[in-house]
């Protein structure tokens, strides 16, 4: 799979612009991981030359499904790596 490419729109330079936050830096990781995944999966499809309102619902589930569970995955080993409480939910739904 093609490595992704940053966007190529410029950003408007903004006076009161602030360096991004720790929870801006995951998002955005956990975007670009998302649509990796997702373009792992067309790519997995075939039948790239056909336009994206050609998917079904099926199709579109299968890439969401991809995109959550690489999330999933993420986010467990971020609450790995911070040594999450145990007794928080969602580290024991994620954890275990």
């Amino acid at each position: 799979m093609a490595e992704a490419r940053p966007s190529r729109r410029a950003r408007k330079p903004n006076k009161e612009s602030r360096p991004p936050s720790e929870a801006d830096r995951w998002q955005a990781q956990v975007t670009r991981e998302a649509a990796l995944e997702i373009g792992k999966w067309l790519e997995a499809r075939g039948r790239l030359h056909q336009p994206i309102a050609s998917l079904s619902l099926g199709d579109l589930e299968a890439m969401a499904s991809n995109a959550i569970s690489r999330w999933i995955v993420l986010q467990s080993q971020r609450l790995h790596r911070q040594d999450w409480p145990q007794d928080d939910p969602i580290a024991t739904l994620l954890l275990g």
